[in-house]
């Protein structure tokens, strides 16, 4: 599950993407001020940030220095400016790509599930550090209060979802699609439960590993 905020003080714009990007897989949120959008990544984990650099309280480009100071998150710039100095300018403060207004919905789609393409080849270095727990995925190791964990392989892509999901329900649905990718026609939904429970014995989770009854899982701190 990706988290995609849209950040655009055009109501009609935002609202628009919004809808054109959802899907099962693509969570989208909009916020129109650089005031609410930090609120909203204060209290959100997001994978990517749509970012207007012209917006009521300030400049995109401040808010983009600001997102990379502070955590890994892609940023794709939305512009009216197609001055090589601004493109120049939001490449080198760490944007991932740069769009100029007007623009075509299918080729915004198109650069937007590229960089989340690139995003997921380069998820095998995660490494998250949260209270007692250190997951290395890239190193397969798992620590919890410094004691070193075995998880199997299908334990490791649950934990791997839910973590990258951090404060996100994900739906049954989606957790058996994402980790039964064998191609099987069938999978036991008893199957998801079971994975779920020996995850949070092994890694002591209950306080973490939510149930959201007749929804799926969440990942809470």
């Amino acid at each position: 599950m990706y988290h995609i905020l849209i950040v655009e003080d055009d109501l009609a714009l935002a609202q628009g993407l919004c809808r054109a990007l959802s899907s099962k897989e693509i969570l989208t949120e909009y916020r129109g001020t650089l005031r609410e959008a930090r609120a909203y990544l204060k209290e959100n984990v997001c994978t990517m940030v749509l970012l207007d650099v012209n917006l009521p309280d300030g400049s995109g480009f401040d808010f983009l220095k600001e997102i990379k100071e502070t955590g890994n998150v892609q940023v794709i710039l939305l512009t009216v400016n197609d001055l090589e100095t601004d493109i120049v300018t939001g490449l080198e403060l760490g944007a991932e790509d740069y769009i100029t207004k007007p623009f075509s919905l299918a080729v915004l789609r198109a650069r937007v599930n590229a960089q989340l393409r690139r995003l997921e080849n380069g998820n095998s270095g995660l490494k998250a550090v949260i209270d007692d727990y250190i997951f290395d995925f890239h190193q397969m190791e798992f620590y919890v209060k410094k004691e070193k964990v075995e998880l199997s392989k299908q334990e490791q892509r649950l934990l791997k979802l839910l973590v990258e999901n951090r404060g996100i329900t994900l739906s049954r649905e989606v957790l058996i699609d994402r980790l039964w990718t064998d191609g099987a026609e069938y999978v036991d939904e008893n199957a998801l439960s079971v994975c779920i429970k020996r995850l949070r014995d092994k890694i002591s989770g209950e306080d973490y590993i939510k149930t959201i009854y007749g929804i799926g899982y969440v990942w809470r701190e």
